[in-house]
């Protein structure tokens, strides 16, 4: 469209969109000192041409269009109007109005949560960052992330956590109340706010249902066993829930585990810090039930870096709830989990008079400081015949037999 077609003003939205432009920049009036620049390589913006405080005339620039709407150029203008009414140099009052408005988007709750999680980051294992950060987008910012912070009151939150309840998705909303009270935590102590409004909340809400870390009893373990074998599904997650049972790792530890993490000759597998819920490498001594299960499981997966690639990205893992909906297809939903496995080990080890801290070692419940690291190199050998045991042992419970263990060969 051309400028000498344009027919009112204020300028309507079509004529905005389609000035077309000229040899040399131009400027259209829209009314009361707005003007719509074109420039030639057809870039677009909206002026305010003003008297400063000495009486001179001069422009201010109010924003590039369409990113500046007709209506928000106008808004601008009225207020850079009235400012000078009272004797404000608009310039100074548009100056003082980006730095507020900059300071409002650095106290929203997005910003103050974007913080904390640059600051939790390092801290975490992947797994716990893709689940907090995840939960965090999909629950929380979208409702609550432009809103300032500070402005949020208790029984918003209270309501809001109150309908995750509704849903059944108990355990998202007790990571999402966990991490929204630490977001609020760091403005607390770097004197960003007084009050934490999620303080107390859980107090009010349902805490986790006690079926996350679900396991079945001694006289439910066979059939249990039988079930996993004949899993007639993904062969591969067939496979991973024996690899849980037989090692007791915790099901984030194995299903993003890589192949250059194990060394079969040597019947070791090495968990690298980053991925261990305690930040330090732990190792895993393999029975050789373990390394059957490896073989057959390379043949499915071994052209992968990982041992579980997911389905529509190989270089991920598959879902983090993987595991459990294999063992929901096989009716143990609510009865049996994949961190519930770490719980047999652990009850059937010590029932059986292996040593506290091997079994704890096993599980990587290692004490903190150097002690910890010694006891969990003297342990491996220890934990190498406990686990064959083990092993032994689930296989001949599988076959309705016992083995039972000489406390002799532990010492």
């Amino acid at each position: 469209m051309k400028r000498s077609e344009i027919k009112r003003r204020p300028l309507a939205d079509t004529t905005l969109a389609g000035l077309e432009p000229e040899i040399a920049a131009y400027r259209e009036q829209d009314g009361q000192g707005l003007y719509f620049r074109v420039k030639p390589n057809g870039g677009k913006s909206w002026e305010l041409r003003y008297k400063k405080p000495d009486g001179k005339w001069s422009w201010l620039g109010l924003g590039s269009y369409p990113e500046v709407s007709g209506a928000g150029a106008r808004q601008k203008a009225a207020e850079l109007r009235a400012d000078a009414a009272d004797g404000i140099n608009p310039l100074t009052a548009k100056h003082a109005r980006k730095a507020s408005e900059l300071e409002a988007a650095n106290s929203t709750f997005e910003a103050l949560a974007r913080e904390w999680i640059e600051i939790r980051r390092s801290g975490w294992a992947s797994s716990t960052a893709t689940r907090t950060i995840g939960a965090l987008e999909l629950h929380v910012l979208p409702v609550f992330g432009k809103r300032l912070y500070a402005s949020i009151l208790p029984i918003e939150w209270m309501e809001f956590l109150r309908g995750m309840e509704q849903q059944g998705i108990i355990e998202q909303m007790s990571r999402v109340r966990r991490s929204c009270k630490e977001i609020y935590d760091l403005a607390r102590v770097t004197g960003r706010a007084v009050h934490n409004p999620l303080e107390g909340l859980n107090r009010f809400l349902q805490s986790k249902p006690a079926e996350n870390y679900a396991h079945v009893t001694a006289k439910e373990l066979p059939t249990l066993l039988r079930a996993i074998s004949a899993y007639p599904h993904a062969h591969d997650l067939r496979l991973g829930l024996r690899l849980l049972m037989l090692t007791g790792v915790r099901p984030s530890e194995l299903r993003e585990a890589r192949w250059d993490e194990f060394d079969r000759k040597a019947g070791l597998w090495l968990i690298p810090a980053e991925r261990m819920k305690k930040r330090r490498p732990h190792t895993v001594p393999l029975s050789r039930q373990v390394l059957d299960a490896l073989e057959q499981l390379q043949k499915m997966t071994g052209a992968y870096p990982l041992l579980f690639p997911g389905r529509n990205d190989r270089t991920k893992p598959r879902s983090n709830m993987a595991f459990n909906m294999a063992l929901r297809r096989m009716g143990y939903a609510g009865r049996q989990t994949g961190h519930g496995f770490r719980h047999i080990a652990s009850t059937t080890l010590r029932e059986n008079g292996f040593a506290k801290d091997h079994v704890e070692a096993q599980l990587s419940h290692v004490e903190d400081g150097v002690s910890g690291v010694y006891n969990k190199a003297i342990y491996l050998e220890q934990r190498r015949t406990m686990m064959q045991w083990y092993a032994d042992h689930l296989d001949e419970l599988e076959r309705d037999n016992v083995v039972e263990f000489k406390q002799g060969q532990n010492r």
